[in-house]
């Protein structure tokens, strides 16, 4: 099992990322409240990981801080919970606002998260209850943060297909993105888009 990396950050494609360990690149998945707090390209970055084996494929999911992946791996023991609604469900809320919504049984929070309906939510909900810490849920960070980085590709772009990429069907997400400040860099736009469509 890979448990951790830690290397040069060498490419942002929301929700993907690539690492550079030695010269191998790894490719791994990251939730929106790990990608919004990633370092500049070219800086070196640590990640607590989770890897998925499927017969297809083998899949890497990064995180920030140990608080993140330890949601991640309980999200996954809960029947009709795979990768990537969990990743889902990190990039819809952060670990505090699932703590909260889970100690005041909140279906409605988490029914706005794409690929989540009110039976897995409530399953959710309930399977969670009294397993996660409602204070100190922010973790320790496992590697450096910083600011997001001057952004080559077309921003807009990037903002859709994480978006996309995250469940949400291309109408929800250009209907999120309107209303966008024309200079808002990918991170604060994924961020800003992601707030308007849990109040939608």
């Amino acid at each position: 099992m890979i448990g951790r990396i830690a290397g040069t950050l060498l490419e942002k494609n929301p929700p993907q990322i690539l690492v550079d360990v030695s010269g191998i690149g790894y490719e791994l998945d990251v939730p929106m409240s790990t990608f919004y707090n990633l370092p500049n390209i070219g800086e070196p970055v640590a990640l607590a990981t989770h890897l998925v084996v499927r017969e297809d494929a083998h899949l890497l999911f990064g995180f920030l801080t140990e608080a993140e992946r330890a949601l991640f791996r309980q999200l996954l023991k809960i029947s009709g919970i795979g990768a990537r609604t969990a990743l889902a469900v990190l990039s819809g809320l952060s670990v505090a606002e699932l703590a909260q919504a889970v100690a005041l049984q909140e279906t409605g929070r988490i029914v706005k998260i794409p690929g989540i309906g009110k039976k897995t939510a409530e399953r959710l909900l309930l399977e969670l209850k009294g397993k996660l810490p409602v204070t100190g849920v922010a973790g320790a960070k496992v590697g450096a943060g910083g600011t997001a980085a001057p952004e080559v590709h077309d921003t807009m772009s990037d903002i859709l297909n994480a978006l996309l990429a995250l469940g949400y069907n291309e109408r929800e997400a250009l209907g999120a993105m309107k209303a966008l400040p024309a200079d808002a860099s990918v991170s604060d736009g994924i961020r800003l888009a992601l707030k308007s469509l849990a109040k939608g």
